[in-house]
């Protein structure tokens, strides 16, 4: 509910505000008075695009903010969704800035104009003749239907259940695709795999084997040195073991003169049995070093075919060619293992579809039955309206695809006339019926869910005397339960408002001024005299507007 508008510096408005209350408001004025600039600035605050244009003082920014009552529309996880304090006085403002750029907000939180729109659309359902073609959107149409039928619970779980539906579908036909590319290339994968699986893969191989090819390539050499090392330590004459002998027995028989010389002797000893291992092992290595030009030819292709795989796969060590290979591992199997995952996914998605079946089914069925009562509540409404011979034909047929709605194709036609053949509703319904069906439909509406405000504009114009009194009834009777505005130049609906401002102009020192305030009283028998009669206020018309108002 709108409980409040502010307006500065917008258009012919220097600075406005107003309070507004439940039920149904009527707003009047003359033509010209400003009324469209109003709804003009309201609009700015339900998201639409600001134009620089409309600043009244162009070096001054233009600031819009509305008030909102938002308890009852259940707002409150768009709230959360959007990251926005929710408060069930919801204030939003809208800024216009000289330099032509524009802000928006939420509970002083700034947004942008596309959640201001989506806020919007949810606060006030602004209705004038040319908006009307909205009848004709079958979307719109199932929503009414819906309504009435109570789907919304219904819909919901079918929504849910769509969404898995359609991400099941999805990764269905990525396995699908998958496969196709995968089967091209998994004969070359299971090469590469099998190839690096016959390879001496494992972390170190690559040093064992340089270490070893070393060694097996460079045996006389080996040999060699290792023979030239024994010699040094075991020459009978010169040998180092030789010598060092002869030093313990020196250092033997100086032990015996003091613990200085009994140390001497351990270390010379020490170095002595270390010496002698070290004869032995050089003995041991010597008998084990052999030629062995077939081990060469094997460590060799080991180590090249090593190589070979690094410069193959761009590894730069073993680590990153074991990565290389259990990547491959992973795409092989899973491309062995795919026929089964589309097979499982396709039973998975049978069972989501028969799911979805049902609930469609469940939903059209609710529809189905609630259009005769939708049907007679339009016709009969609209014999109020001057429709008498007004009629509508409305079929639900099933279609094939999922969507977001169920499966059905809805036909919502109309004829205004007995004999003329069914249309279209924007074919065949002029600008005035489409207006009084669309006041019809909400006024139906608005006994089975909780719509946002109502403002119509003007969608009375055109209207006889007596139509127009039916039209301001309906009104009415619907601001019993909800806010309503209606922005009209009629006194038979103006005079069944709740509340009624008009909307004038002033001439100030700083140019036209629109402004708006609230009649009561005489103020108001006046106004609506003046729109039956004219300027000058005769007996009869003053009488006549008591007569509305009574």
């Amino acid at each position: 509910m709108l409980t409040n508008l502010s307006i500065k510096n917008y258009a012919l408005i220097d600075h406005l505000n107003v309070t507004f209350t439940n039920g149904f408001t009527v707003i009047t004025g003359e033509t010209g008075a400003g009324k469209s600039i109003l709804l003009g600035g309201l609009s700015l605050v339900l998201g639409k695009r600001a134009d620089l244009s409309s600043l009244r003082v162009k070096d001054s920014k233009c600031i819009v903010e509305a008030e909102f009552e938002v308890s009852k529309y259940g707002l409150e996880s768009f709230f959360e969704d959007n990251d926005l304090d929710y408060e069930k006085k919801t204030i939003i403002r809208r800024e216009i800035l000289p330099s032509g750029k524009s802000r928006a907000f939420i509970n002083d939180s700034p947004v942008t104009l596309d959640i201001l729109s989506q806020l919007g659309a949810q606060l006030i359902d602004v209705h004038s003749q040319h908006q009307t073609m909205r009848l004709a959107d079958n979307d719109f149409q199932l929503k009414v239907i819906d309504a009435l039928a109570d789907n919304e619970k219904a819909l919901t779980k079918y929504r849910a259940k769509l969404e898995t539906y359609q991400s099941t579908l999805k990764e269905l036909n990525a396995l699908i695709d998958y496969q196709d590319k995968a089967t091209k290339e998994h004969e070359y994968n299971s090469f590469l795999l099998q190839e690096l699986n016959a390879a001496p893969l494992k972390l170190g191989i690559l040093e064992e084997l340089e270490e070893q090819y070393e060694q097996l390539n460079n045996v006389e050499i080996i040999l060699e040195h290792l023979s030239h090392g024994q010699q040094l330590l075991n020459d009978e004459q010169m040998g180092v073991v030789n010598v060092l002998t002869e030093l313990t027995q020196v250092s033997n028989k100086l032990a015996g003169f003091g613990n200085q010389y009994t140390d001497i002797n351990e270390r010379i000893k020490s170095v002595l049995i270390e010496l002698d291992d070290v004869a032995n092992e050089l003995n041991l290595l010597g008998d084990k070093v052999e030629a062995d030009p077939k081990l060469l030819e094997e460590v060799g292709a080991k180590l090249q075919l090593l190589y070979d795989l690094q410069k193959k796969h761009k590894a730069q060590d073993i680590q990153e060619l074991l990565e290389i290979r259990d990547k491959l591992a992973a795409t092989v199997s899973a491309t062995e293992n795919v026929a089964t995952d589309i097979e499982r996914k396709r039973k998975e998605l049978q069972a989501l579809e028969a799911s979805l079946t049902t609930a469609a089914d469940h939903i059209s069925k609710k529809r189905s039955s609630i259009i005769p009562k939708l049907k007679k509540q339009l016709e009969d409404a609209l014999v109020e309206l001057g429709m008498a011979s007004a009629t509508f034909q409305i079929k639900l047929e099933s279609s094939k695809g999922f969507k977001p709605t169920g499966r059905d194709e809805l036909t919502f036609l109309f004829s205004a006339n007995k004999g003329s053949a069914y249309g279209d509703l924007k074919k065949v319904a002029s600008g005035g019926e489409l207006s009084r069906i669309m006041l019809t439909i909400k006024a139906i509406l608005a006994r089975y869910v909780q719509l946002p405000t109502l403002m119509f504009d003007e969608i009375d114009t055109g209207v006889s005397g007596e139509i127009s009194n039916k039209m301001g009834d309906i009104m009415q009777d619907m601001g019993n339960t909800m806010q309503v505005f209606s922005i009209t130049h009629l006194p038979q609906v103006a005079a069944k408002g709740a509340q009624h401002y008009k909307v004038y102009k002033e001439e100030e020192l700083m140019g036209t001024n629109t402004k708006m305030k609230r009649l009561s009283g005489e103020e108001r028998i006046m106004e609506l005299a003046e729109m039956l009669g004219g300027k000058t206020l005769s007996d009869s018309a003053l009488a006549h507007a008591r007569q509305l108002l009574d």
